[in-house]
């Protein structure tokens, strides 16, 4: 019997990689179209969370009224400290985007992943293995080279509040993590915030500029609803800095697609401390996957059915 409870504990695990493999997915292409609606920030931040609202609690009562299971929009206090966090790195997003490049915002949020690795040990007693101390260390160097490239290329600001996004999103999956509860559309229903101060500004100030709203509006309701509900789902299943993981295919496809469509291309040292970033997670990566593959192994051995 212990070897059919390891099973299905494998195939949760499995079943988490590939929902939150399928969120970063979907999530790279989120800065290219933000781009490509060319947009004053605050009526792209109003548009894209406006979008999302909207489909989100339209999918929801959907979902109510056909099979009358939907998880609550917020669960309990839990589920309102993770909506405020995502609403707050959607703020702080936006602005990076148009502060910094594309290379050094989405490689800064790669350092998502030690953020949640430090906060799990400090909250969920989830002590860090010195494999993957030494993977952080190697990542705050690279963060060091791109911050450090940023200061001298006008992009500090930038570079600061993308450092800042990203702690958000990793105290959100942490939260998450932590509760064990269903957390997508908290995930969701935490656009209200940025969408209520961004409106307040376009009303108060600088009035609606966005010359291809449409790009905006794919985004809002179709590509952060998926991305976010399968990200803010998979802390269920897998670890909090295995979900922070998988924001590295944003890291790596996003200055790719930016590359294709703008010709934006990276500064050099944006692409040594992000190469150091993307080869350092990629290697802890495979590490991880081979210890608990031997682990699982050997945990079959030990309790066989």
């Amino acid at each position: 019997m212990t070897g059919a409870y390891l099973s299905a504990d494998s195939d949760l695990h499995t079943k988490g990689l590939m929902l939150t493999a399928f969120g970063g997915l979907v999530l790279s292409v989120d800065i290219p179209l933000i781009l490509l609606a060319k947009g004053e920030p605050w009526t792209i931040l109003m548009l894209r969370t406006g979008t999302t609202f909207i489909v989100a609690l339209a999918v929801w009562f959907i979902w109510r009224i056909l099979k009358g299971n939907a998880p609550a929009l917020i669960p309990g206090k839990t589920g309102l400290a993770v909506a405020v966090l995502y609403g707050l790195s959607s703020i702080t997003f936006i602005t990076a985007v148009f502060n910094t490049s594309t290379a050094n915002l989405v490689f800064i949020l790669a350092f998502n992943t030690v953020f949640a690795a430090l906060l799990s040990w400090g909250f969920l007693k989830e002590r860090p293995r010195p494999v993957t101390f030494a993977a952080m260390a190697l990542m705050v160097v690279g963060v060091l080279i791109i911050v450090g490239d940023g200061a001298g290329s006008g992009n500090l600001f930038g570079d600061i509040i993308a450092l800042i996004s990203t702690f958000f999103l990793a105290s959100a999956i942490t939260i998450s993590r932590a509760s064990g509860r269903d957390m997508g559309f908290a995930a969701l229903m935490g656009v209200i915030l940025p969408f209520s101060v961004a409106a307040f500004m376009v009303a108060g100030t600088t009035g609606i500029q966005v010359e291809a709203p449409w790009w905006i509006i794919l985004n809002g309701a179709v590509i952060i609803p998926i991305a976010f509900f399968c990200l803010a789902n998979g802390p269920k299943y897998i670890s909090a800095p295995e979900v922070a993981m998988f924001y590295l295919l944003e890291t790596i496809l996003a200055p790719i697609w930016v590359w294709m469509i703008f010709a934006e291309v990276p500064s050099r040292n944006s692409l040594i401390g992000g190469t150091l970033l993307i080869v350092t997670l990629i290697a802890h990566s495979l590490w991880q996957i081979a210890h608990g593959r031997k682990r699982r192994a050997a945990a079959m051995v030990r309790h066989p059915t």
